[in-house]
C-alpha cells in the first residue's frame, strides 16, 4: 500500500481514529475530577552524620549515601513500620504503602518521604510517625543488639572472674602466677646471698640461706603442676575482658548514631497541599489519549480487513 491509500484508510476510518483516543481522555478526566480530593506533603531527612565518617558506621564508602536512602526506603515500608504507623495514626496499611515514596535528593545522604491522602487532617501525622519509626527501626535496634552484645560480654567475664576465685578456694593459694614469680626472685636472691656467705666463711649463715632455698623450691615444686590451669582460666578472663571492651565501644558508637538519627533534629516535615487536578490531568489524560490512539489504530487495521474479506459463496449441489 501507498501512502494515498494508508491516508484513504485513515479518512475512511475517521472515526475510530478520533473517537477511541478522545473516549479515553473523557473517561480518565472525568475519573480525576469525580475522585476526592487529594493532599500531599514531604518529609524531609537530612541527616549527614549518619552516612560516611568512622569505618563502624552502618553506611560508608562512596555508596553509603545510596545504601542509607535504600535502606530507609525498605524500612518506611516493612510491615513492621507500617503496623506500628497505623496503630499511631488510625490509617490502614494499604493506605500508607500506596501513599508514601521515598525519593534521594541528587546523590547526596538527604532524602524526602512524601506521602499523598484523600484525609488533609492524616497527612502530617503519617509524615511524622512514619521517619521517626523508620529511623528508630535502622539504629535503634543497632543499640539494643550492641546492648546485648555487651551485657553477654559481661556476664562472661563475671563467669571467668568467679571460676578463678573458685579455682583459688579450691587450692588454697591466691594470684599463683604472681607467687611463683617471686619465689622465684626470692630463690634468685637467697642463693647469692649464700654464695656470699660461703664466700666470708659464715657456715651457719650459708645453712639457713639454704634452709631457705630448700622450702623456697618446695613452693615451686606445689605451685609449678598447677599453674597451666590457672593460667588457662586468667587467658579466658582476658580475652573476656578483651570482647567486653570491644563490645562496649560498639554500643558507643551504635548510641551516637541513634543520637545522629533523632527525629527531632534530622526531619522536617512540609506544608500540607492539595493536589493539583491540573497536574493530575496532565499525567493521566495525555498518556490515555496516547493509549486510546494505539487501540484506535489498531481497532482501524482490524476493521481494515474485516471489510476486504471476500463474501463466502453458497456451495452449488
Amino acid at each position: 500500500m501507498e501512502i494515498v491509500d494508508y491516508l484513504r484508510v485513515a479518512r475512511r476510518r475517521l472515526w475510530v481514529l478520533l473517537g477511541v483516543p478522545l473516549l479515553a481522555a473523557v473517561a480518565v478526566g472525568a475519573f480525576v475530577f469525580l475522585s476526592p480530593q487529594r493532599y500531599t506533603a514531604t518529609c524531609y531527612v537530612a541527616a549527614p552524620a549518619l552516612v560516611g565518617g568512622a569505618a563502624a558506621q552502618q553506611y560508608t564508602g562512596t555508596q553509603g549515601a545510596s545504601q542509607f536512602v535504600a535502606a530507609f526506603k525498605a524500612a518506611a515500608t516493612s510491615p513492621r513500620v507500617l503496623d506500628e504507623v497505623a496503630a499511631e495514626t488510625g490509617v490502614a496499611t494499604g493506605t500508607l504503602r500506596d501513599g508514601l515514596a521515598v525519593t534521594q535528593v541528587g546523590a547526596s545522604s538527604q532524602l524526602t518521604l512524601t506521602y499523598t491522602a484523600t484525609k488533609r487532617s492524616t497527612v502530617d501525622p503519617v509524615l511524622t510517625a512514619t521517619a521517626k519509626r523508620a529511623l528508630d527501626f535502622l539504629f535503634s535496634s543497632q543499640v539494643n543488639i550492641a546492648t546485648e552484645q555487651a551485657r553477654a560480654a559481661s556476664a562472661d567475664v563475671t563467669e571467668a572472674t568467679k571460676a578463678i576465685a573458685d579455682w583459688e578456694k579450691a587450692n588454697k593459694v591466691s594470684q599463683p602466677d604472681k607467687l611463683y614469680q617471686a619465689t622465684l626472685t626470692e630463690m634468685a636472691d637467697l642463693k647469692q646471698q649464700k654464695l656470699s656467705m660461703e664466700a666470708v666463711g659464715n657456715t651457719r649463715g650459708a645453712t639457713a640461706a639454704k634452709s631457705a632455698i630448700d622450702a623456697a623450691q618446695k613452693r615451686l615444686d606445689e605451685l609449678g603442676p598447677k599453674l597451666p590451669d590457672y593460667q588457662a582460666l586468667l587467658a579466658q578472663r582476658d580475652a573476656a575482658t578483651s570482647a567486653l571492651s570491644q563490645a562496649r565501644q560498639g554500643l558507643q558508637g551504635a548510641r551516637a548514631q541513634a543520637q545522629a538519627a533523632d527525629p527531632t533534629q534530622v526531619t522536617s516535615v512540609g506544608e500540607v497541599s492539595q493536589v493539583s487536578r491540573v497536574r493530575a490531568l496532565a499525567m493521566s489524560v495525555l498518556p490515555a489519549a496516547g493509549a486510546g490512539l494505539l487501540l484506535a489504530v489498531l481497532l482501524a487495521i482490524v476493521l481494515e480487513f474485516a471489510s476486504r474479506r471476500p463474501p463466502l459463496v453458497p456451495a452449488q449441489a
